[in-house]
This record gives structure tokens, sequence and C-alpha cells, in this order.
């Protein structure tokens, strides 16, 4: 996975070591080229970046720093409340239900993830979307799910 492979406490808790894991992180940080390539280019431009999304499936949230820790980011209120408005919009185009909040408490626990690695770095708005769906199709979402999933 390549979400388990940034340096935000990479190989600790929610990744494994087993190649045939879906939360295998790597040999080691930033072993894989993707990782590789677009952290190389957000640390040429973190000065400029001033947020950060990543879209993944699935399970219908909006996600934020920390994942890897339990503990609460130090902007977590200002980021809950961006969220919380993200998850308003989203709602309203279809009544999907979205959540919101942050990763290790919304979720579950995940180290080596992008938007903890940014917001470590020091880009403060990193959000991580979980599209459709909540499970019923996981991974393989219906092609009538994508166009309003995009929306």
């Amino acid at each position: 996975d390549p979400n388990r492979n940034f340096n935000a406490q990479w190989g600790a808790d929610g990744t494994s070591r087993d190649p045939c894991s879906e939360i295998y992180c790597g040999p080691h940080v930033e072993s894989e080229k993707e990782v590789k390539a677009i952290a190389g280019f957000i640390r040429s431009h973190s000065s400029t970046i001033k947020a950060y999304l990543t879209i993944h499936s699935y399970s219908q949230k909006c996600l934020f720093p920390y994942s890897y820790t339990y503990a609460l980011a130090f902007d977590h209120e200002e980021l809950n409340n961006l969220a919380s408005n993200a998850v308003d919009a989203l709602t309203s185009l279809y009544g999907t239900p979205f959540e919101f909040g942050p990763g290790a408490n919304s979720l579950y626990i995940a180290s080596g993830g992008s938007d903890d690695w940014v917001y470590d770095l020091g880009i403060k708005y990193a959000f991580t979307f979980e599209l459709r769906d909540t499970g019923n199709y996981g991974f393989l979402l219906p092609e009538s799910q994508i166009r309003p999933t995009c929306e």
C-alpha cells in the first residue's frame, strides 16, 4: 500500500512487513517509486503548497491527521471545522452520508500515511477523502456509483 510508505511513523502500528498484505509498508521509507516521486515534489515545493488532498476508497469519510497516533493534531479544531463543512457539502449532492475526523479515531490506526507526512512537513490543510461506499462493494464500485462519486 503506497499510503503506508511515507515517512510518518513508517512501519509502526497499522502496517505489515508481509508483501502480500493489503497494509504492506514496503521494505523502507519511500521505497516505492511513486511515493518517492510524490514526496520529492512535495518537499521541493513545500513552501508554496497550502493544502494537500488525497483520494482513497472506500468508507465515505473525510479524514485529517493523525492516523499514526490517537493524539490530536495541533490544528485539530480548525481541521475538524473544515472537514465538517466539506462533509456537509458532499452530503448535500446526493444525500450520501460522510463522516469526518482524525484518521486514527475515525477509521483505524495507520502509520506511513501521506496526509500525516505532509502535515508534519508543515502543510496544515491535509485531508484524505475516502469515497463510496461503506463496504457493500468495497474496492469494486459499480459503474452506476462512479459518476456520483466523482461529482
